[in-house]
């Protein structure tokens, strides 16, 4: 037997000499080193040998299996590189041509207006604070005049995780954290922008959409600090020819609250179809913090006053760029973002 590994050891190394691509290598393994390759056969011999025989024999098999493994790899690893090489060699590169340019993506028209509105307020004086987008129910109603079976809630089609957790329908939430952490009385000048969740999916509503919220606290606060700083953030967003309205409305946590429009910034307010006819579009909800709400967050409604108001982004990313319907922004259809 030993005589049989001596001719098999010199025949598998004879044809591994003649091997020229990896596919022959593979099946000069099989064929040797194999479950039905030649060693392995070899190897079930082994039983018909004597006691004394069988150790020195199954080392011998054992140090020739490891040869032809190794031998093998070699091999291959040789013939890999030898094509790689080739394959360099045919390829000619010429270094005059000008490079691929990679690319480039676009800020989305949601990210480019809340960019323009913190830019317009942080102007005027204005810092930004973010906070969480999951909320207990306490900050994001109770705090805001809305107690539990305030009908206001009915409107916001929360996304309720436990009955006390919930997805924030609104920054309004981190404006209370903002006065409670400023402690007593001290003045605030803030805006939230941020993503906010309710129940809505059509062509003005989504489920996922951004705001931004802005609360200005201090002392003498009146509604014409609140119509002066209204007015000039609309001029600036949309242009110094644009007039502002203020429409009386209601909301829990201000009062006296008004909505505010400003005229149409397709036909200039003489009506079209877009304002339908009216020559105004709406644009944010606003008035001065209710008192309730002051108490709530630890200030004395005696001694100070404030005024708060919120937009949607998309409402206002849609009359800046002209588009029609929400739902565009969340489709990521690149022959709509390039436009930006």
């Amino acid at each position: 037997m030993e005589q049989q590994l001596k001719a098999l050891r010199e025949a598998a190394i004879a044809e591994l000499a003649r091997v020229t691509d990896l596919e022959e290598a593979h099946d000069l393994r099989v064929k040797y080193l194999g479950r039905k390759g030649s060693l392995t056969t070899v190897l079930r011999g082994l039983g018909g040998l004597s006691p004394e025989e069988r150790p020195r024999i199954g080392q011998i098999v054992n140090e020739l299996r490891d040869e032809l493994e190794d031998q093998i790899n070699q091999k291959a690893a040789d013939l890999k590189k030898a094509e790689l090489n080739r394959k360099i060699a045919a390829e000619r590169i010429d270094v005059t041509l000008p490079g691929r340019r990679a690319r480039l993506g676009h800020r989305h028209p949601v990210t480019l207006t809340v960019g323009r509105i913190k830019s317009i307020f942080m102007r005027m004086g204005f810092s930004v604070a973010e906070g969480s987008e999951v909320e207990t129910d306490y900050y994001n109603f109770e705090l805001l005049n809305m107690p539990p079976d305030h009908p206001a809630r009915d409107m916001q089609d929360s996304f309720y995780i436990t009955p006390e957790i919930l997805l924030r329908t609104h920054t309004s939430p981190v404006q209370a954290r903002t006065m409670q952490a400023a402690g007593p009385n001290a003045p605030v000048r803030v805006i939230v922008p941020g993503k906010t969740y309710r129940c809505d999916y059509d062509a003005t509503h989504s489920p996922m959409f951004h705001q931004v919220e802005g609360l200005v606290i201090d002392k003498g606060i009146s509604f014409a600090d609140l119509k002066g700083t209204l007015d000039l953030f609309a001029k600036e967003m949309f242009g110094s020819s644009v007039r502002t309205r203020f429409r009386p409305s209601f909301f829990p946590f201000t009062e006296p609250s008004a909505e505010v429009d400003i005229s149409c910034v397709i036909c200039g307010g003489s009506g079209c179809r877009v304002c339908k006819g009216s020559g105004w579009l709406e644009i944010l909800g606003s008035g001065m913090t209710h008192p309730r709400v002051l108490e709530l967050s630890g200030y004395d409604p005696s001694q100070v006053s404030g005024f708060a108001f919120g937009m949607g982004v998309e409402r206002i990313a849609m009359l800046v760029y002209g588009i029609d319907d929400l739902r565009l922004f969340y489709e990521n259809d690149l022959r709509f973002l390039a436009q930006f």
